[in-house]
């Protein structure tokens, strides 16, 4: 089994674990009550990643490459292991937390409006996000780049295995950090813990539908991977608690928005009232919690 095979093996299985303890525990049950309209922008979302948009980078990030920097294939291959980590923390992780951040901005919020949306937290949502949202994010082109680089092979395997997990996790109906807090002995490991990686109770947090509860914080914990990266840059938010709602409040009032709109902004544009998913739209901001995108 090469890299590529145990990487693709891997992230079948996490999503499979992560679903049967959703199922497991009740929590997706209880919790996810997902319209057609939910489906159909998920599934196609996540379809879309992964047949179009990631190979898309990789491809044309190897074409030009090889068109204007033929003689750099390669040459950081022999780089070690620690270094490639090191180098994928900045090239890929915390460009995505910058353009997280970013994509809560006006100008950016539509193309990512769409994973904020849902009324639900599971592993379903974890790739719920506008087309073009993936396809100008800086990471999956940096990624393309360190491959043709030579970043492949099981430390770049490891590495997407272990931030899926991460990712998969934060997403996931069943709060796997939630027990770990009641027992008192792992108090000093979870401090520890909640300040590096994203956890369910810091990214949950990120998907209120209010910051008023003091639980919600949607206009921090950006952090995909490393929550380090909320710490170093001032946007953190730490309860240890999980929001009573998660969705946008918009919806709530207008009703949810259609998927081809949410996904294929702005080629597509919503009629909607008080839509952000339409050139010269607004958001309803009536209450104080509902601007999303500022």
């Amino acid at each position: 089994m090469n890299a590529a095979q145990f990487q693709n093996a891997m992230i079948v299985c996490m999503i499979v674990g992560f679903a049967v303890m959703e199922w497991a525990t009740r929590r997706y049950k209880t919790n996810v009550h997902a319209t057609s309209n939910d489906t159909k922008l998920e599934l196609l979302m996540f379809l879309s990643l992964l047949a179009v948009t990631q190979p898309l980078a990789i491809l044309a990030t190897s074409k030009l490459g090889a068109a204007f920097f033929p003689d750099a294939k390669g040459m950081l291959a022999d780089l070690p292991w620690w270094g490639m980590v090191g180098v994928l923390l900045l090239a890929d992780d915390m460009t995505q937390y910058w353009w997280h951040r970013l994509s809560h901005s006006p100008l950016l919020w539509p193309l990512h409006r769409a994973h904020h949306s849902a009324e639900y937290m599971s592993i379903r949502v974890t790739f719920r996000n506008n087309f073009f949202y993936y396809l100008m994010m800086p990471g999956l082109w940096f990624g393309g780049a360190l491959l043709y680089l030579g970043f492949g092979g099981m430390v770049y395997a490891s590495y997407i295995i272990v931030k899926l997990f991460v990712i998969l996790g934060a997403h996931c109906a069943w709060r796997w950090d939630e027990p770990l807090y009641r027992i008192r002995a792992l108090h000093p490991l979870m401090w520890v813990l909640e300040r590096t990686i994203s956890t369910p109770a810091t990214h949950w947090a990120h998907h209120a539908i209010t910051n008023q509860d003091g639980v919600g914080h949607y206009k921090g914990n950006f952090g995909n991977l490393l929550f380090f990266w909320d710490i170093l840059f001032g946007s953190a938010h730490i309860t240890r608690q999980y929001p009573a709602k998660v969705g946008l409040i918009d919806d709530k009032l207008f009703g949810q928005e259609r998927w081809y709109h949410q996904m294929f902004f702005p080629v597509l544009q919503s009629r909607r009232e008080h839509s952000a998913l339409k050139f010269g739209g607004t958001i309803y901001a009536e209450p104080e919690e509902a601007t999303k995108a500022s």
